[in-house]
């Protein structure tokens, strides 16, 4: 006892333990802070200088902090902003109907074939967007076996009657832009639903059976709960590009079906009117940050992944 005393007494006191490589973290954080500064703050930044400018493309631009460019581009285009919310909300909703069912099956039914139904998911996007939207052109041509599909069955009247066709041509309306958004966005959608589901425990399922749950309960109840996450993360990857997406609205649409992102491309590259597009494009940004946080606080969940 007196021996273990003394060991106590003449031992070095403990103390915190020291930090070691504490500068490993920001080393390793350097090269991707530099790229955000670069290419995301400094444009960033640019941009909000830009919209506040006043001037034009032969005499020059300076910055008067003209606030009146914001409200000037909301009076004049709000009908494109909400027109752009609600295809990609459209969208959203259409990737989810399709890819909740078809990640379920790759990650519960698929076998020793999903590695490969996972490479068809991606396979896409080793095409050009420009190209694969263009491809709907044919897809949705008036001769084609789709539009004759719709007609035959009487699809086309009821896209006509909800407003998505104005006659009987699939191509150039609504229901084509809805369309090369869900086709183009749909890989956003199923990879993180298949990522949530496919760690989803299958016990769970035959314990709810057990409780006499049938399988609409078992789905509301246990499998649409625990796959919340990959919902999130897939309606926020889909919407958000969707909604500043031009090239569809272009490609397959019609001048009643011009997006936001069509308008601000025009203004910066045709118009020139640089404080008006920048503008439009904080607008937009503004709008789509304030969605997400509103949906990702009601959804109730954090992890996005």
């Amino acid at each position: 006892m007196a021996a273990l005393t003394q060991a106590t007494v003449g031992a070095a006191p403990v103390g915190p333990p020291r930090r070691r490589g504490g500068l490993v973290p920001l080393i390793l954080l350097a090269p991707a802070l530099v790229w955000l500064v670069v290419f995301f703050i400094l444009p960033t930044i640019s941009l909000a200088s830009q919209s506040l400018q006043t001037g034009d493309i032969d005499n020059g631009y300076t910055l008067t902090w003209n606030f009146a460019t914001y409200v000037d581009a909301l009076s004049r285009y709000w009908p494109q902003f909400l027109r752009s919310i609600i295809y990609a909300a459209s969208a959203t909703l259409g990737t989810l109907l399709l890819g909740y069912p078809l990640a379920w099956f790759i990650a519960h039914r698929s076998g020793r074939h999903k590695t490969t139904l996972l490479v068809l998911v991606v396979a896409p996007f080793f095409t050009n967007f420009l190209i694969r939207t263009l491809a709907w052109q044919i897809i949705l041509t008036d001769g084609g076996p789709v539009a004759g599909f719709f007609r035959a069955t009487g699809l086309t009247t009821v896209l006509q009657a909800v407003g998505l066709t104005d006659n009987d041509s699939l191509l150039y309306s609504q229901f084509a832009v809805i369309c090369g958004l869900v086709y183009n966005f749909l890989p956003f959608m199923v990879l993180p639903l298949y990522t949530s589901l496919e760690r989803l425990d299958t016990r769970l399922l035959d314990a709810a059976g057990d409780l006499y749950a049938n399988g609409w309960n078992t789905f509301w109840k246990v499998i649409w709960p625990l796959s919340l996450p990959g919902v999130v993360s897939g309606t926020l990857l889909t919407f958000i590009p969707a909604a500043g997406d031009y090239i569809n609205s272009k490609l397959l649409g019609n001048t009643q079906t011009v997006m936001i992102g069509q308008i601000i491309d025009s203004q910066f590259l045709r118009v020139l009117d640089y404080p008006i597009a920048a503008a439009l494009s904080f607008i937009l940004m503004a709008a789509i940050i304030t969605l997400v946080a509103v949906y990702v606080r009601a959804a109730g969940t954090e992890e996005l992944v």
